[in-house]
């Protein structure tokens, strides 16, 4: 199937003209606030080479920028798992700390799975899992129809991307097939939206970022119909902040699903995951919690890539 582009080096400046051009919008995206001020204005000179006048398109570029737009709606992509996925304006931007989500469901599925990507946005969590596995049978849904164009952009033709409240659009013929279900809902509690960074609150959807009041409204619907759409052994994994994961880990209980805990402290990462009942593709999950019972002590994970 198609995915996105592996990121590529970005060359280095070299004529003074440049770098002095190179050193003015750094101060201004400094002079804005931006902590990364010499990484992003690279990426922003980069973007606007192609152009036919790169001087004008950077400067219209950088004034996206400082006016606080996404650095990534700016630019048109986001690096994530080693890829470059396409976003744009009305598009949450994949987190870096999602990636943990990733190397979960890639440590527990194998080649040829069936993996359905719920919340897609714009389809990252699905293209790196296939990326890694290399051959899956993929599937990926979201409610918001500018985060179904940019999956569809991202997975290409390969995958089926469709366009719904959760799993409303999905074909009857799923039901009972899934063997990795990669969710990455909105988990934000309602009241704690306006303290979010205004690039998130401002910029992104808020069905993307609003978890209802104690954050748990879409975890709770996604959870429910779980052991429905997944196949025997098959797994569902969602991330979640750390002081809510015992609370979804309940809910995945509640469902019929054996829950288990993982967290990358590096990333500040927190994701849970719930196995159906039985013997499927999946590859056993050790430490898997006996009749769903949540523990206090997650599995404690040192990432590679922070």
């Amino acid at each position: 199937m198609s995915i996105p582009s592996p990121l590529s080096s970005i060359p280095s400046l070299s004529s003074p003209s440049s770098l002095s051009s190179l050193s003015s919008v750094v101060t201004r995206l400094r002079a804005a606030g931006c902590v990364f001020a010499e990484e992003e204005a690279e990426l922003l000179r980069s973007a606007a080479s192609s152009a036919a006048d790169s001087a004008a398109a950077l400067d219209a570029l950088v004034e996206r920028r400082v006016s606080g737009v996404p650095l990534e709606h700016v630019v048109g992509w986001a690096e994530f798992a080693g890829l470059r996925v396409a976003v744009g304006p009305g598009v949450f931007v994949p987190r870096r700390r999602t990636e943990f989500l990733v190397e979960r469901a890639v440590a527990a599925a194998r080649p040829g799975a069936v993996v359905l990507d719920l919340c897609c946005g714009s389809g990252a969590v699905g293209a790196a899992v296939a990326a890694a596995l290399g051959t899956v049978e993929l599937h990926a849904a979201d409610v918001e129809p500018a985060a179904v164009h940019y999956a569809r952009r991202n997975l290409g033709p390969a995958a089926r991307v469709y366009e719904g409240d959760l799993y409303a659009p999905l074909p009857a013929h799923l039901k009972g097939r899934v063997d990795v279900l990669v969710a990455n809902a909105p988990y934000v509690p309602t009241g704690e939206i306006p303290l979010l960074p205004p690039e998130a609150r401002d910029h992104e959807p808020l069905v993307t970022l609003d978890g209802g009041a104690d954050g748990l409204d879409v975890q709770r619907r996604v959870a429910a119909e779980a052991v429905r759409w997944l196949a025997p052994g098959g797994l569902l994994l969602m991330e979640t902040s750390e002081r809510q994961a015992v609370r979804s880990m309940a809910l995945f209980a509640a469902s019929g699903l054996v829950p288990r805990l993982a967290v990358c402290d590096e990333r500040n990462a927190t994701v849970v995951t719930g196995t159906r009942p039985g013997r499927g593709r999946v590859r056993s999950s050790p430490g898997s919690l006996p009749n769903g019972r949540p523990v206090d002590d997650p599995v404690r994970i040192r990432s590679r890539h922070p």
